[in-house]
């Protein structure tokens, strides 16, 4: 019998297609990626909302990221950084794990979409196809995101994917002049497998 995995965000997923959903597929960092993410970085607002603004890249530190990215070097255990891309291969933003810990079966992840392709479900479906791949194959147990207080639109996503609020920071980040509080966001396995998936038999 065939097996195929539906997401409630609109995903399918057939059996060995593990990195491609219904909008947009994850892959490894390429050397050749330098160009697109040393324009990504001189956009300030999604710098901020992923870390904060940092001193200008200039674009020799922009090639030699990624070809330590593409080598995964410096990476420990799981921690893995994905690009992804639509079907058609234009890149529309970056999702990577870390504090990747096996022995509690825990996990966080950052993700990023380029402004102009917000809104199209390109981070519901990575963070699901990372969340599967990392309960299903790797045997985790729960999932972590941290969101500042001022993202309204990642913590909508969160909300909307399911994630419990699970604590507040108050004032972890400063930016545009003031402090911010830092969200924290889970998901267990069995919550991800109650609200996502479902297996049918053909």
């Amino acid at each position: 019998m065939d097996h195929e995995t539906r997401s409630s965000a609109g995903a399918s997923w057939a059996a060995g297609d593990t990195w491609t959903g219904a909008r947009i597929r994850l892959r490894a960092v390429e050397p050749a990626d330098w160009e697109t993410h040393f324009l990504w970085d001189q956009d300030s607002e999604t710098a901020r909302s992923q870390d904060h603004v940092h001193f200008p890249h200039s674009r020799e530190a922009a090639k030699r990221w990624a070809e330590r990215a593409s080598l995964q070097e410096g990476k420990t255990s799981d921690d893995f950084d994905f690009e992804i891309e639509t079907h058609a291969g234009e890149q529309v933003g970056a999702i990577g794990t870390h504090h990747c810990e096996r022995r509690a079966g825990t996990f966080s992840y950052g993700v990023a979409i380029r402004a102009e392709h917000m809104r199209k479900g390109y981070a519901s479906e990575a963070i699901l196809l990372v969340l599967r791949y990392f309960f299903h194959e790797l045997g985790y147990q729960k999932a972590t995101a941290q969101v500042y207080s001022f993202n309204d639109a990642s913590i909508a996503l969160h909300e909307r994917l399911g994630f419990q609020l699970e604590g507040r920071l108050r004032r972890m980040i400063f930016t545009h002049g003031r402090h911010f509080d830092e969200l924290l966001f889970g998901m267990t396995r069995e919550e991800f497998e109650a609200q996502h998936l479902s297996t049918t038999r053909e």
